[in-house]
């Protein structure tokens, strides 16, 4: 059996534990053992995004040695994934900690990423019925180049039809403290992505990272359109 460590995300273990859940019983179900190393925090992004560089690598130490007995990292966020890739870099000039970095960076995955390419499985026996479209987030295409493997794995979901997207990789405005900062422009691009979304007629969004989901989500339930949001976790572990 495949021993798999949780990376939970602070937006999951904060605001969408639904999404948690999701993850585990869908890796459960596909023949892995799932751990939670309780000791992980956030993984540094925020505050290395925002300057606060030395401050974030105290939290990058901590998730080192929260994963260091991990078999495989698995997380239902590419956001966060890459950031976990990027410690080796941050890390080059310390030899106290850039080993550990490197090994932690090669073994953790992306959800989407972990499931087809690692446990080599593209139908999961999701059901669903409904049109869907899907949102493909900045870090999990650009950095991570994970691609195909969402739609690899939704379009084997029964009863769910997808329909494509216009400007799909266009990014939603959310970006993290982007969206704070620069809250005018996060507004004009998150509108431009519901209004793409509109046009599609789906009855589901469906995406890869919570921030993304939580911002796009917002801005649809303030235009009231009838359009239910859900993580490729919970579609994944879907039943109907």
């Amino acid at each position: 059996m495949m021993k798999v460590s949780l990376f939970a995300t602070c937006l999951i273990d904060m605001f969408q534990t639904n999404v948690g859940k999701a993850t585990v019983e869908l890796l459960e179900r596909l023949g892995c053992e799932v751990d939670f190393p309780k000791s992980q925090v956030c993984c540094g992004q925020p505050a290395y995004n925002s300057g606060y560089v030395k401050e974030s690598k105290e939290a990058m130490k901590n998730m080192i040695k929260a994963f260091e007995h991990a078999e495989y990292v698995v997380s239902p966020s590419g956001s966060c994934v890459t950031m976990f890739k990027e410690y080796p870099h941050l890390f080059k000039g310390d030899a106290a900690w850039h080993e550990s970095a490197v090994k932690l960076a090669d073994k953790t995955y992306e959800l989407t990423d972990f499931i087809v390419n690692v446990l080599k499985v593209e139908d999961v026996g999701a059901s669903l019925n409904g049109k869907a479209t899907y949102h493909s987030s900045c870090h999990m295409t650009r950095l991570l180049n994970v691609k195909k493997e969402p739609f690899t794995l939704l379009n084997n979901v029964k009863g769910l039809e997808m329909e494509n997207l216009e400007n799909s990789h266009n990014c939603c405005g959310f970006g993290g403290t982007f969206s704070v900062k620069m809250g005018q422009i996060s507004e004009q691009m998150v509108d431009e992505k519901v209004g793409c979304i509109a046009k599609t007629n789906a009855e589901y969004l469906i995406g890869a990272d919570c921030g993304c989901l939580m911002n796009i989500g917002g801005r649809i339930e303030r235009k009231g359109q009838p359009v239910k949001v859900m993580h490729i976790a919970e579609v994944l572990n879907s039943r109907m």
